[in-house]
């Protein structure tokens, strides 16, 4: 079991009999599983803990599975997604591709042929993941929102992801509340004050993993993000 030690798998599947069978088969080869059973619980769980693959069914209820594919990659997750699905005609397939998707299984399958395009997958994340940021001693994988710091890890939520991305690409340059909130927001909120309250989350879970001090405040301008040997 080479590529599931400690690999999170979400599992949006509406159908009780397969959700079940699915997850069971998965934790038994040693996956770590959540289940959502609607659209809706799926984004939600994508926007609260990171996953290193996600099993997506089209046909769900509350949101259907091309909408949360949509929202999943427009919030910046590049998680490999994996369409399980009894919609095969050419049509269908071609539509979940171009949504985002990187593969698509037909129901029935085998759990043999799923285990083998999950693993499949995980590989290719692994050997494509040219994105990675670093800085210093900080690493952060933008297909998983992890966050490793001298090699302590931590997981990110979708805006603190964003907003840590933003802030290394522009490592040791002042950014103001407002270039944060453009970034993150995409002009979706005029209010500086939402900047102060996700920065101060992503501040803590950073000072939790390393005594050095990363995010600082500039006065008058926003925030500044550099390197502090130790807290203050």
């Amino acid at each position: 079991m080479l590529y599931n030690i400690d690999m999170k798998v979400l599992l949006v599947e509406d159908e009780l009999k397969v959700a079940n069978f699915l997850s069971k088969g998965l934790q038994e080869e040693g996956y770590a599983v959540d289940v959502a059973y609607d659209g809706k619980k799926g984004l939600e769980f994508l926007q609260e803990s990171t996953y290193d693959i996600v099993l997506l069914d089209l046909m769900i209820p509350e949101v259907g599975g091309l909408d949360l594919l949509k929202n999943m990659r427009a919030w910046g997750i590049n998680t490999p997604v994996l369409i399980i699905t009894a919609k095969s005609s050419k049509e269908d397939v071609i539509k979940g591709l171009d949504t985002g998707s990187d593969d698509y299984l037909t129901k029935p399958f085998s759990f043999e042929e799923l285990l083998a395009r999950v693993r499949a997958l995980l590989r290719r994340s692994r050997t494509a993941d040219t994105h990675i940021l670093e800085y210093k001693d900080i690493v952060l994988n933008p297909y998983n929102r992890k966050l490793i710091i001298a090699s302590k890890e931590g997981e990110l939520t979708e805006k603190e992801f964003l907003i840590m991305e933003f802030m290394l690409r522009n490592s040791e340059k002042p950014l103001t509340r407002r270039d944060i909130a453009e970034h993150v927001w995409q002009n979706q909120t005029d209010s500086t004050n939402i900047v102060d309250v996700y920065v101060n989350f992503l501040r803590k879970k950073i000072e939790s993993l390393t005594a050095k001090r990363y995010i600082h405040t500039v006065r008058g301008i926003g925030y500044i993000f550099k390197e502090v040997d130790e807290k203050s």
